[in-house]
């Protein structure tokens, strides 16, 4: 016989403490969502594991009981992977929040998943050490929701995605195992390397309850470059052109509609006289004199080229960082606008062909649906956001943009490219993984997940149904 909501409850508390289960509307709907806007959190409870132990007796009472579990962290996922929607448990990592071991020689922190991102930053600079993976959202994201989502960030060019710097994880399966794999080692080959399973899953297979991060060397005095560019052509020629004379840190871009907003909304300069259609953020490391007139060299040829027509270049951390704001601070500036947000992926040498197609198509058919286009595309990765106009009803205006997103994504799959860059799949993508991935691949992940969670129990209808 299944327990009644108050019995849940009774259960909960009993596992957990009756102070680490909320039932409240206000603490149901801020830990039942996440940062995406288009769908109702509706769970039925909300609880905060402070050990393994704590969760590994949650997932056991929800399969006993034929109740589903969605993982949470800091809730900034933009598909919809943290949305509990059905009533069912969410189970928040904020408790478990705190860095348990730090090996100097090794380089390698353990801690556990609710430790925000901006937490394992600063405590990686205590130790004269770095940890790379960084984007807008650092401050509340947690390091355990990165993993789930393989996070990348904005130096993806030079460091990689999250599932680089993890050496080692525990996760408690859907049947409550506990599973801790790979324990540190740089090296390792023992059959199949499970964490790489996880790293990326949505809490679809497991919740990682600690992880093993290494970290780096830090970058030696970061210079950064803002170069307007009239096509995106033109910026794909100066990538090339800078990378083939300095090892870049980043290589961002975003749109002169972009810009516009952050001036306006932060008070921000701009970066130089000459407006473009677009701008190239260039990071690198100002290792030696040699380095600056490297990237002085590079901004020449590409000014003669025509390909920049204009740039600056930092001469103080604090410009840095200003700079730094002009791409950083675009998602917060555009968000009163209720953006429809695609997160989507090509081979880099493509970018320039693939944003006009994208553009094309959005135009076409909503011509007063303002676009604009920031992202990474020194790793080919796009972000799309479009604007709502006002008065126009939140509901409708995502009918709409649901309706262009098939003609987008099959100009994705033209080209070859991901539907999800770095987002995740979730609820917002999921009608469109096939675009991505073949028919035989998605019925291999619905083979794995029912290895891992055989009774449906860790976040079920995300990713696939």
């Amino acid at each position: 016989m299944s327990l009644t909501p108050e019995q849940l409850v009774d259960a909960l508390g009993a596992i957990l403490g009756a102070q680490r289960v909320k039932i409240d509307q206000e603490t149901l709907s801020l830990y039942g969502k996440d940062w995406t806007k288009v769908y109702e959190p509706a769970p039925s409870v909300v609880v905060f594991p402070a050990s393994i132990e704590h969760v590994q007796a949650v997932v056991r009472l929800a399969n006993e009981q034929q109740l589903a579990i969605v993982p949470s962290g800091g809730r900034t996922g933009l598909s919809g992977g943290a949305m509990a929607t059905q009533g069912e448990i969410v189970v928040s990592f904020d408790k478990m929040n705190k860095i348990l071991d730090f090996d100097p020689v090794d380089r390698q922190v353990v801690c556990q998943p609710g430790l925000v991102t901006e937490a394992l930053q600063a405590f990686a600079q205590e130790q004269q050490l770095f940890y790379p993976v960084d984007f807008a959202s650092s401050g509340s994201s947690q390091i355990g929701g990165n993993v789930a989502t393989n996070a990348g960030g904005i130096k993806v060019i030079k460091y990689g995605l999250t599932r680089d710097w993890v050496v080692g994880m525990k996760v408690v399966t859907g049947t409550g195992e506990l599973l801790n794999l790979n324990q540190g080692l740089i090296k390792n080959a023992t059959g199949y390397d499970l964490r790489h399973l996880f790293i990326g899953s949505e809490g679809t297979l497991g919740l990682i309850v600690e992880l093993t991060m290494k970290l780096a060397t830090p970058p030696q005095d970061p210079m950064v470059m803002v170069l307007a560019v009239e096509t995106m052509e033109a910026a794909m020629h100066v990538l090339q052109s800078f990378q083939s004379k300095l090892p870049l840190t980043a290589f961002e871009f975003f749109s002169e509609k972009a810009l516009a907003h952050v001036i306006a909304e932060k008070g921000l300069q701009r970066p130089c006289e000459t407006v473009g259609e677009f701008y190239a953020l260039i990071e690198f490391e100002n290792v030696s004199e040699q380095t600056l007139d490297e990237a002085m060299a590079a901004f020449e040829h590409c000014v003669e080229q025509e390909w920049a027509l204009d740039g600056t270049m930092s001469q103080t951390t604090g410009q840095a960082r200003d700079l730094w704001r002009l791409r950083e601070d675009i998602s917060e500036t555009i968000s009163r606008f209720t953006p429809y947000k695609n997160d989507i992926s090509v081979k880099v040498s493509k970018v320039p062909a693939f944003l006009r197609e994208v553009d094309a198509i959005v135009t076409a058919q909503y011509p007063d649906f303002e676009i604009i286009w920031f992202g990474h595309i020194g790793d080919g990765n796009v972000h799309l956001n479009i604007l709502k106009p006002d008065g126009l009803d939140k509901a409708v205006f995502f009918k709409q943009c649901a309706e262009v997103s098939k003609d987008i994504f099959e100009c994705v799959a033209r080209f070859g490219g991901s539907v999800s860059a770095e987002h995740g799949v979730g609820l917002l993508k999921k009608p469109y993984l096939h675009y991505s991935r073949e028919a035989a691949e998605i019925e291999h992940f619905k083979a794995i997940k029912q290895i891992f969670d055989p009774n449906t129990v860790l976040n079920p209808g995300k990713i696939f149904d």
